[in-house]
Order: C-alpha cells, then structure tokens, then sequence
C-alpha cells in the first residue's frame, strides 16, 4: 500500500504543469488527463490473485455447485488476509435531493423524474445524533453522505463541525462522502478527526458515458488523490448491473486494483422508477455472489463492504455474500431506500464466527479493520456505558430512516436519456 505522500510533490506538480500546457502539449488535453490518472493511480497496484482471463472465466459460472465452491475459495482468502476481523458501517443522509449532476441510478438527480428525497443540510448536532443511535447499533464507523459533486462552503463547515463532534463524543471511525473534493478541503478534513473518505468510481472506464455525462471520470480520479495526499483513506468502489458487460465487470476490479483502495465499497443496482436505469431487472442473487467472489479474489487486500441494492438483489443469498469474501456492510438503511434490522446484519458475520464487537481503539492501535495503520490518536469511550444501560431500559435505537426522516418531492426538471440495450 502506498504510504500518504509517496505519489510525492513531484508527481502532483507534473500534473498541474503538463495540465498547464495542455493545449500545446496534446490535443483535447489528452496529456493532462494521463497525469491526472497517474497521480491518482498507487505505485504500484494491489497484487491480484488471478489474472483477467481468469476472472472472466469465472465470470461465465452459471452452474451453483461451481459458483458455491468459488465462494470457498474466496472465503480462505478473506480469512487469511483479516481474520475474524468486522467493519461494519452506518451512514446519514445529511443533505439530500436536487442534484444537479446525471447519473442514471439516482433518484436524487435533476434529471431523473422519481420521487426524490429532500432536506437541507443537517446541523451538527443532527449529525452526531445519527451517529450515536449508529453506536448503539453496533456499527464500527459512520458516514456523513450529502448529494451532488461539491458542498457550498457553509454545508462544508457543517460537516466539519459534525465530524468534530463525532469524533469527541462517540468511538466511531468516521467517513464522508460529500463529492468533489480539493486538497485544501481534504486536509480540512483529517484536521476534523475524518479518517476516510468515500468516492465512487461507479463503473468501468469504458462504459462510464453511459453512467453520467456531467461528472468526469478524470475529476473523480483527482478527488482520490487529493484524498490521499492529505493522509486520508481512500474508499472507492462502484454499482454492478448498470447495463455493464461481465468483461466491463472485470475492468472495473482491475481498474480498482490500480487505485488501491482501503475500502471497496460494491452497490448492486437496486432500480428507482423514474431513473434511467429504472426498468432494469435485479440482478440473480447467484449472479452477484459470483461477481463478489471474483472481486475479493482480483482485490485481495481491501475492506470490502456491502451496500445498496442488497436486500433487492441478493434476498436469501445475503449470508453466502458474506462468505464470498466481505469485511463489512452498510448497517441498516440507505440513501434513500431502507435496508436489514441491525441485529441481522450483525448475526449474518457472527454465524460465521466473525467478530462484530465494538472498535474501542478509535483508529488507535489499527486491527485489521485499518489496514493501512496511517491513523493514530485515541478517544475516550464516554458514551458506551451510557448507550449498554439505555438499551437494557429499553431505549430505542433511531438509526437513519429514509420512509420517515425525509419529504418527497416529484421531479420535475431535466430530462432521462436512453437505458443501453
């Protein structure tokens, strides 16, 4: 893994002088965009344990006995790498609804004409009350989600002052995932007690067009790495069944390996009516264990977390996924659409003999929930005890609830452009 700072100043001030010259040095800035994906790129990438061909071999397994023996193959590789280690995460959708960008999975986007939530930005008390009904839940870290690709700088220091509230008054590892990002607000992050940041590379490179239009895949690879000049961990992942072929499958995880995440977060589409890809059926709950499996086998080394679409997609088969090689899934609700009870998705790993207790170190002391062992410093537990009594009286756990915590509202502005055959 490559340490902060080891892309170097050198590498980021090639990019900025190459992106400087652009229209001397190449057409269409086709240079500049080559140092921006080298900056963004580890050194070198995460060693897989198959190659492509491998990979898409597998990717063509449709008889279950094959696909479950896969599933093994994956699990021994899970357990070697983290253990019984768990990372379980919950988040909030802090701000939601009127995004201005295309991305056709979203019901939050302008351009999609769905019932789409709506709020304004939370404060940071809100915030930190989310996160402590998200200890009590039993989940290990937190994030704070807002729509859209960058915050007004009001919203951004809400965030901040969120994040410093968690971190003084909970034992929660925290996230974000709030869009674009620059180095300065990157390192305003981690002065804040953020420890990772979340951003998705959605899909493949090859099929991203027709993902959004409005977002370039060459600015999602320049959030990543001012995320990870400034220390932070990164989190970055993508949706599978977006019309996406089972090869496009295959160049997504190769493509991620380059990155070299911390974390890889794998969202199943879970289709909203009114989106572009809203008439695509779920993907066959076999189907989706294999590709996990082939994921963890190309990405050996990263946190891998269970997101959107899993209860739609996966229905039965949620524990097999777990066996296919996960570190983690996202606790309870969505964005926008609700997700399993807690006690559930804790039982899931605990049937597997996986440990899902709570994560007193804060980031101190890294298990192997923190790979990279780049955060240091210690909270003090001053609320577990309080949360261990109030849930033996009967408090009741309010994690975010999308059904109850949100106004909707129809849209109305843009357009959807055409689902891919």
């Amino acid at each position: 893994m490559v340490e902060p700072g080891r892309l170097g100043q050198e590498t980021l001030e090639l990019a900025q002088e190459i992106a400087a010259n652009a229209p001397l040095a190449a057409p269409n800035g086709r240079v500049a965009r080559s140092a921006v994906r080298r900056a963004a790129y580890s050194a070198a990438p995460m060693p897989s344990l198959i190659t492509r061909q491998e990979a898409l071999g597998l990717g063509e397994l449709e008889d279950h006995p094959a696909i479950e023996a896969l599933v093994e193959r994956a699990w021994r590789v899970r357990v070697a790498r983290f253990s019984d280690a768990t990372d379980l995460c919950s988040l909030v959708n802090a701000k939601s609804g009127g995004c201005a960008e295309d991305c056709g999975f979203c019901a939050q986007s302008r351009y999609a004409e769905a019932d789409t939530p709506m709020h304004a930005m939370m404060e940071p008390e809100q915030i930190l009350e989310h996160a402590r009904a998200a200890q009590a839940a039993g989940a290990h870290r937190f994030c704070m989600v807002t729509q859209g690709q960058g915050l007004s700088r009001r919203d951004f220091e809400k965030v901040v002052a969120g994040a410093r509230l968690v971190a003084e008054h909970t034992n929660l590892k925290r996230c974000v995932s709030i869009g674009r990002l620059t180095p300065e607000r990157a390192r305003a992050l981690k002065e804040a007690g953020i420890q990772r940041v979340h951003h998705n590379v959605e899909t493949a490179r090859s099929y991203y067009q027709e993902v959004t239009t409005t977002v370039p895949y060459e600015g999602r690879l320049r959030t990543i790495r001012a995320v990870r000049e400034a220390g932070l961990e990164t989190c970055v992942g993508g949706i599978l069944n977006l019309g996406e072929s089972r090869e496009q499958r295959v160049q997504m995880a190769f493509e991620l390996a380059r990155i070299d995440p911390t974390s890889v977060p794998i969202n199943l589409l879970n289709p909203r009516p009114g989106t572009k890809f809203g008439e695509r059926a779920p993907l066959d709950p076999w189907e989706a264990v294999k590709w996990i499996a082939i994921f963890r086998l190309i990405l050996p080394d990263a946190l891998f977390r269970l997101c959107g679409g899993r209860v739609e997609n996966l229905r039965e088969l949620q524990a097999m996924a777990v066996k296919a090689g996960l570190n983690g899934v996202m606790m309870g609700n969505f964005l926008t659409t609700l997700g399993n009870a807690p006690e559930a998705d804790r039982g899931m790993f605990e049937d597997l003999g996986l440990n899902v207790a709570s994560h007193p170190d804060n980031g101190s002391n890294p298990r192997p929930d923190n790979r990279s062992g780049w955060l240091e410093g210690e909270t003090p537990d001053v609320i577990s005890a309080t949360l261990k009594a109030g849930i033996e009286h009967g408090l009741e756990v309010r994690l975010w609830d999308p059904s109850k915590q949100l106004r909707h509202a129809r849209g109305r502005r843009g357009s959807l452009r055409e689902t891919p055959a």
